[in-house]
């Protein structure tokens, strides 16, 4: 006689959290926790608040500010020359960084340009923005340009040249033309990558805003900054701070969510 003995799973219990929730819970904790513990220092007297002030009193300066609608005008401004230097310098990247993908001739005429003048500090183009520009929105916009191109240009050709190349090849010979090779197989199995350089474009058109609207801006979060340095209104200062730091955070959130509907299959 056979001793079949069945086994029970115990259920989870209701307030267990998944992997998915957990990971969640950690990622909203750890910048809580760091704010914590710099509240308690600042409280203490361990660190020194007129360099750096108390979380509790930024926020507290942060609402006024809100309040009185400057801060929002700030934001708008940055905000606004931040999109307008993500299209101009993000689509040529991308149009660009696929067809060196695609081509081995264009990628080897482009590749040598865009390595030698990819590690130019892109701060430092500033005083050449500045004087071919002037001190208008131009200048501003190009600098977020300049800083969003190469993250995107460098990631779209190396997301299509890590395609296999058998889909480009049965791509071909179904009689794909060139607009479909670039728009149904290079461009989606490329998106990944090209989304991940995105958030690197972003992030970088964050710092070079700030940096171009310290020098020669009368608005923007850049600006802020640098006219609460000159007064020593050090919570300004990190009012400006923390709101770039929110935004390039819930930015990310934002191409999270677009990588979701875009490439339903990669692994989050």
């Amino acid at each position: 006689m056979v001793d079949v003995r069945h086994e029970t799973i115990p259920a989870r219990p209701k307030f267990a959290l998944g992997a998915k929730e957990t990971e969640k819970l950690i990622a909203i904790s750890s910048p809580l926790i760091l704010l914590l513990l710099w509240e308690v220092l600042a409280r203490v007297g361990i660190i020194d608040q007129r360099f750096f002030p108390a979380p509790l009193r930024i926020f507290w300066v942060m609402a006024g500010m809100f309040a009185q609608g400057e801060l929002w005008t700030h934001i708008a401004i940055s905000l606004q020359r931040l999109a307008v230097g993500l299209v101009i310098g993000g689509v040529p990247a991308l149009v660009l960084g696929v067809i060196m993908g695609l081509n081995r001739k264009i990628y080897a005429f482009f590749d040598p340009v865009i390595s030698a003048t990819y590690p130019i500090p892109k701060s430092s183009i500033l005083p050449l923005a500045l004087l071919i520009f002037g001190l208008g929105e131009a200048s501003k916009v190009f600098m977020v340009a300049i800083g969003v191109f190469y993250p995107m240009v460098i990631n779209a050709a190396t997301g299509v040249r890590g395609i296999n190349q058998i889909y480009l090849d049965v791509g071909k010979n179904y009689g794909a033309n060139a607009r479909q090779v670039f728009m149904k197989i290079a461009l989606p199995g490329a998106m990944p990558v090209i989304l991940t350089g995105v958030r690197l474009g972003i992030g970088m058109g964050l710092v070079l805003i700030a940096i171009a609207e310290m020098v020669g801006a009368k608005s923007g979060l850049g600006y802020m900054i640098w006219a609460a340095w000159e007064t020593f209104a050090v919570e300004q200062m990190y009012v400006g701070l923390f709101c770039i730091a929110i935004i390039g955070f819930l930015l990310n959130l934002c191409i999270n969510q677009v990588e979701k509907l875009l490439v339903p299959w990669r692994r989050r």
